[in-house]
């Protein structure tokens, strides 16, 4: 009986293991000109779709005091910026391409996408 118990709470903690890493799925909101992004313990939305070639707002909140977190670094724009706790910081983007492009932390821990389409 001890054996039936362990294996199926063996079983039950691989299948929890496997849809925390594989099967979540990031929330994906689609921007016409401005969206707000909450910094805390990651950033929410992590994936933002935006239209190529149009002026996008990307207005980032930092609630978490978090040193990890006080800044957010853009590579395919060329962006590193300073994000102060309990304010609203502002950045434009305007994509000249489409494709997925990540933003992160400036340590490389927190991650986000910005998804460009026609």
């Amino acid at each position: 009986m001890d054996k039936i118990i362990v294996a199926i709470l063996g079983g039950g903690g691989i299948a929890f293991v496997l849809w925390f890493f594989l099967g979540k799925k990031s929330k994906e909101v689609k921007v016409d000109d401005r969206v707000e992004i909450i910094v805390e313990g990651g950033y929410s939305p992590e994936k933002i779709v935006v239209k190529k070639d149009q002026k996008t707002t990307l207005v980032f909140n930092r609630k978490d005091p978090s040193d990890c977190l006080a800044e957010v670094v853009i590579p395919e724009f060329k962006i590193r910026k300073s994000l102060p706790l309990g304010k609203n910081t502002e950045i434009e983007i305007v994509p000249k391409k489409t494709g997925e492009f990540g933003f992160e932390c400036g340590m490389g821990m927190f991650k986000g996408k910005i998804v460009v389409k026609e």
